[in-house]
Formats: C-alpha cells, sequence, structure tokens
C-alpha cells in the first residue's frame, strides 16, 4: 500500500463545498466515486481544507492509501476521465505513509476578487463578487495589513466554528486593483471558518468609506463577530495554494 497525494483544481459553483455531505453533491464525493472507481474498492480521500459551498480552488490537496500498481504520478490522469470537468487532479505523486493533509506545516493563500464597476460581467460572474459601489484599495490595503501576524481572530470566525482556539497567523495580506478588477490576497498558516470570506467583507466595507482603516484594530481587539463586517459571497474566492514547508513528505 501506497500514500497518493493529489492536488485538486475546482469550479465550486455547483457543489456544496468540499467536505462530504450526506445527500449533498460535494467535491469530497466526487473524489471517493472516482478514486473507489480507479481502485476496485470503497476508498475515502482525506482533504486539506474544506472549502465552503461555491468556493474554487486552483490548489486544495487530498491524499488517499492505494492498492494499485499505477504509478502514482499517473494517477492523476487516470482519476481525470473519472471526474466531472469542474474538478481536475493537476498532479499527483507518492508522499510518505504518515503525511496527513491537515496536520502538517504549510502555508495556504486564498484570493478574494472583486469587480469594482457600474455593472456585472457575466463570463466572470461564477468567480467574482460584484460590487458596483466605487472602492477604494488603498484604503482597503491599509485596513488589511493591521491583520499581519498571530491574533485571536474571534471578530472574523463563523459562531459556528467548533475550533477550539480562534488564535491564528496571517503571514501576507494585501489588496490591489488592475482596472475594475480587485484582490484581496491573504496567505496563512491556518483559518477559521468563514474567516476569509469575513476579512473581504470587512475590507469592502472600509473600500466604501463604512468603516474607517483604523477601525480596523478594535475590531480586531474586540474578539467579537458582530464588529466586523458581513461575510462576503463565496465565489469570489478561491484557494490558490497550499505550500508543504516540510520538503522531505514525498517519497
Amino acid at each position: 500500500m501506497k500514500r497518493v497525494l493529489l492536488e485538486v483544481a475546482y469550479d465550486g459553483t455547483d457543489y456544496h463545498g468540499f467536505a462530504l455531505q450526506e445527500n449533498a453533491v460535494t467535491i469530497e464525493g466526487e473524489l471517493n466515486r472516482a478514486v473507489s472507481s480507479l481502485e476496485g474498492r470503497d476508498v475515502e480521500v482525506i482533504g486539506a481544507s474544506r472549502t465552503d459551498a461555491g468556493v474554487h480552488a486552483k490548489k486544495n490537496i487530498a491524499v488517499f492509501d492505494s492498492l494499485s500498481s499505477i504509478d502514482p504520478e499517473k494517477v492523476s490522469g487516470a482519476l481525470n476521465v473519472r471526474l466531472p470537468g469542474d474538478i481536475r487532479i493537476r498532479g499527483s505523486y507518492g508522499v510518505k505513509d504518515g503525511f496527513h493533509p491537515r496536520k502538517c506545516d504549510c502555508i495556504k493563500t486564498y484570493v478574494y476578487s472583486i469587480i469594482n464597476d457600474r455593472f456585472e460581467i457575466p463570463t466572470k460572474s461564477r468567480y467574482t463578487c460584484f460590487v458596483p459601489v466605487s472602492l477604494d484599495e488603498k484604503k482597503m490595503d491599509e485596513a488589511s495589513r493591521i491583520l499581519l501576524g498571530e491574533h485571536d481572530f474571534k471578530s472574523f470566525c463563523s459562531v459556528h466554528t467548533q475550533a477550539e482556539s480562534t488564535v491564528r497567523r496571517i503571514t501576507g495580506i494585501g489588496v490591489s486593483r488592475v482596472e475594475n478588477e480587485i484582490y484581496i490576497k491573504v496567505s496563512g498558516t491556518g483559518f477559521l471558518y468563514n474567516m476569509v470570506r469575513i476579512i473581504a467583507g470587512t475590507l469592502i466595507d472600509v473600500g466604501r468609506g463604512k468603516t474607517d482603516p483604523e477601525a480596523m484594530q478594535s475590531i480586531l481587539d474586540a474578539a467579537d463577530r458582530t464588529k466586523a463586517g458581513p461575510t462576503a459571497k463565496p465565489q469570489g474566492l478561491c484557494l490558490e495554494d497550499i505550500e508543504i514547508l516540510d520538503r522531505t513528505y514525498r517519497c
């Protein structure tokens, strides 16, 4: 038996999130179906990031234990012919038996994309949040920098979280604009339930002038979900990358 890692990309629009759910179509469910078909037995993958319904990924990761004689690097191609077109395995390879994608040291990077214009762009509506009110991306960027480092992010976490601790570390964050598109890029060692979407919603409030950039510190210190902005829509969010810090995990 060998453990195989999958680099998974998907359009999350038509799925009820990554994690397996009864009576709902999910990314994990589709992966389990494809891997089980390949292996000729029931197999369940272990995913790194349980993205919400409607959220996309360019690189999520998952692992499973294989009994197949197929070379791990060829598993990606064998699975892609068994998966729907909005899910693709962009790479596969062998990893050490004890490797667990949710227990390894890593940096996750998310990007939240906004169309800031008078009208929506239909070709981008599945992957962006539309905001018709003019946004000041410089003020948004200023406010975002306050979140750098290790803090209690309880104000930026869903009240339905089951996390034992709401302390997390953001290693990089910033807001940029390219013409009518604004990008909020956030990297960290781990994120709480809805954390990035609440950060995005709060920064949108800053950009539209509803909240001063300096207020981000008091929102953070309050450790109170009601002090932060709304949870931004899911379609604007994409898991861009998961960088595994331990370079010895591959076989």
